[in-house]
Order: structure tokens, then C-alpha cells, then sequence
């Protein structure tokens, strides 16, 4: 799987665009000036690339443009790519060569961070892929997420084990890898119900989940996905701070971003705690749900035409 980057350069038009409307098209053949960089900073900190991210985006503009005063805002644009491909560097999910059969990924996170919708969007992704996908509806406790659920089962044509509601979101875990064994579905996805990051007994639910598939395969869940809704910024790293303490996250997943001019949160999240990113939200339909790629990212926010090289 490739991420596209014209689906990057599109779903970061907002980000990008409040960066080059901030300074009057700074990313450009224009010479840059001490305000420019001022205004910059402020854009950065708009965007909440976070503090620490902005101080190194900024002091290495101005050092190069002490050294040249002709500097461009073009030359800008590829120093701050710079700055944002070292700070993600290992940021981008990585698979195993050879993954277990079935695999499982649970995705989790609160309620509106888009969670079931990007559950059909990985299943139809990794359909593409050449994977046998099965959903698991363990979103038991919103009435209307097993239709949801559902509807975009039978849309993308992915097999779905589902329950009624109210019912034990553990037991149609345990019951889908059942299933994915029997029908030889190579990967299982579990939708959560959403939660509050800071009620405990909520969170109980999750750990009887995990509980419950390690009694087929002590490794279940594979992968442990927090689906963040990338336009809360900063107020994310919150929640992904609490569910790595309770669940221990192996991945992100940031969904929504071409909705908000703060891409630059999926920078702080990662910069904090070291959580990979596997997939960026970046449009309502199915394939707009894309693999994160640090070059696809970088060039995108920073309006530049193609992938940088590494």
C-alpha cells in the first residue's frame, strides 16, 4: 500500500493554506524578511506544531537567512520539511513480514473521533490489499453502531460479525476470532465503542476485550489503534496519553484532517510519546483513508509540488 500524494496535498489544503494566507504566499519565489519569519512562527504555533517543534523550524530559518538575505520562501519551505522529517523520524507504522494468522487490531478512542467509519475505511483498504478482512461490531453500547457498521459492511462488501445491542462486546470478539478462523479471514478488525479517556471502568471493558482474545492467541490484539480525531490539535495528546497508559498503543490513526488547519498536532502526539502513525484521515470517501508516509506529510503541509527525498 502508497499513500497518494495528491491526497495528502489535498486533505492538508487547510493547514497549508493557513500557513501560506499568514504570510502572503511565503512558500514562493519571494524573498523573505524578518516579519515574514515572525508571522511564520505565529502560523506554526496556529497549526500546533507545538512549541518545541516551531522553535527548530524557526531558529534554523533564521540562521539561514542571517547567512543569506536572499533567501526565499521556498528555501524556507524545504528547511522546515527538514526540521519535520527529523523530528518524525520513525513515525511511520511498520508491519511484520510475517504476521499472525488471523491478525487482529482493535481500534479504539472517544466517541466522534470517527472510529467506525475509519474501521470500514481500513477493511476496504486492506481488501484492495489482497487480505481477507472480517469486522468485529464490539461497539455494542451506541444503538445505532452495529447498522452503521453494517451498512458500510454490505457497501464494501467485508464480512461482519455482529451482535445485538447491548450485547457483551467481548464475547463477539472472542466469537469473530472464531470465525476468521473457520472462514480463513487473514485479518480481523475490531470496532470499540467509544469511551471517555478518563473513566476507568470503561476502560475495564477494553482490558476484558483483550482478555478474552488472548485466550485464542496470547499475542491478541496485534496492533492496538487509537483513531484520534486530528481537528482537536493539541487536546489530543491527552487522550492518547491516557489510552497508551491504560491499553499500551501500538499505533494512530488521525482521522479528519482535511476538516482543520491544525495538521500539525499528529507532530506534538508523536513527538510526546513516540506512538507510531499508520494512516491519516484525509476525506469522507473510502480511499481517503491513507497509509502515513513522512515525505507525503512534510511536502504536503509545507505546499511544495512533490515528495522531498529522504
Amino acid at each position: 500500500m502508497f499513500g497518494l500524494f495528491k491526497k495528502f496535498k489535498s486533505g492538508f489544503a487547510r493547514t497549508t493554506q493557513s500557513l501560506f494566507g499568514a504570510v502572503g504566499g511565503i512558500f514562493g519565489s519571494r524573498n523573505l524578511s524578518a516579519e515574514s519569519i515572525e508571522t511564520l512562527e505565529e502560523a506554526l504555533y496556529g497549526a500546533d506544531f507545538g512549541v518545541e517543534t516551531t522553535e527548530e523550524i524557526i531558529e534554523e530559518i533564521q540562521a539561514s537567512f542571517k547567512a543569506d538575505k536572499e533567501l526565499r520562501g521556498l528555501d524556507a519551505a524545504e528547511i522546515g520539511a527538514n526540521v519535520l522529517r527529523r523530528v518524525l523520524e520513525g513515525a511511520e507504522g511498520q508491519y511484520s513480514e510475517d504476521p499472525p494468522n488471523p491478525e487482529v487490531v482493535m481500534l479504539l478512542g472517544v466517541n466522534g473521533s470517527g472510529k467506525t467509519t475509519t474501521t470500514a475505511k481500513l477493511g476496504n483498504l486492506y481488501k484492495n490489499d489482497g487480505r481477507s478482512v472480517l469486522l468485529a461490531a464490539c461497539d455494542t453500547f451506541r444503538a445505532a453502531a452495529n447498522e452503521q457498521i453494517k451498512a458500510w459492511s454490505d457497501r464494501l462488501d467485508v464480512d461482519l460479525i455482529a451482535s445485538k445491542h447491548g450485547a457483551d462486546a467481548a464475547a463477539v470478539a472472542f466469537d469473530a476470532y472464531q470465525a476468521a478462523k473457520s472462514r480463513n479471514h487473514n485479518l480481523v478488525l475490531i470496532d470499540t465503542a467509544g469511551r471517555l479517556h478518563n473513566k476507568s471502568h470503561l476502560m475495564g471493558e477494553l482490558e476484558k476485550i483483550i482478555r478474552v482474545l488472548q485466550k485464542n492467541d496470547d499475542a491478541a490484539p496485534h496492533h492496538r489503534w487509537l483513531v484520534v480525531d486530528g481537528s482537536l490539535g493539541t487536546n489530543s495528546i491527552e487522550q492518547a496519553r491516557t489510552f497508551h497508559k491504560a491499553i499500551n498503543l501500538t499505533g494512530l490513526i488521525i482521522t479528519k484532517l482535511d476538516g482543520t488547519s491544525r495538521g500539525g498536532a499528529l507532530v506534538g502526539i508523536y513527538r510526546e510519546l513516540k506512538i507510531p502513525i499508520y494512516f491519516v484521515g484525509l476525506g469522507e470517501q473510502p480511499d481517503d483513508l491513507q497509509p502515513f508516509t513522512i515525505d507525503n506529510y512534510v511536502s504536503a503541509v509545507f505546499g511544495l509540488e512533490e515528495e522531498s527525498p529522504a
